[in-house]
């Protein structure tokens, strides 16, 4: 096997229409991605709801997310992190507009992080 190397912040679009999904590695059930928003948010009404665990680590910009099951909403900042269980339904209610919010997110099969 071949070292990969790269930056998480290189070929990132100066403009975005739509955010960005980009799988870096994937092995099993496991899959690592970037995401790049800039003000995207989830659409009206429409709740995530995966049936894998997602582990969610904001690294730049800021987002505010939103669980249906709790009114209140969790605004993340640099260095936050989140593990959404499968199941869990959710949605971006807002991402930075002045500034690129990049993601680094952890798809999963079977957490045991609880």
């Amino acid at each position: 096997m071949t070292i990969q190397t790269d930056n998480l912040f290189n070929d990132i679009p100066a403009t975005l229409q739509t955010e960005l999904f980009e799988t870096l590695a994937e092995s099993g059930s496991v899959r690592i991605e970037r995401i790049v928003s800039n003000g995207q948010t989830t659409p009206p009404e429409q709740w995530y709801d995966q049936e894998w665990d997602e582990w969610v680590l904001l690294v730049s910009g800021g987002a505010t997310l939103r669980f249906d099951d709790n009114s209140a909403p969790l605004f993340l900042k640099p260095g936050d992190y989140v593990l959404i269980p499968a199941g869990r339904r959710h949605r971006v209610e807002r991402t930075d507009l002045g500034q690129k919010t990049v993601w680094l997110a952890v798809h999963f099969i079977g957490s045991n992080l609880e």
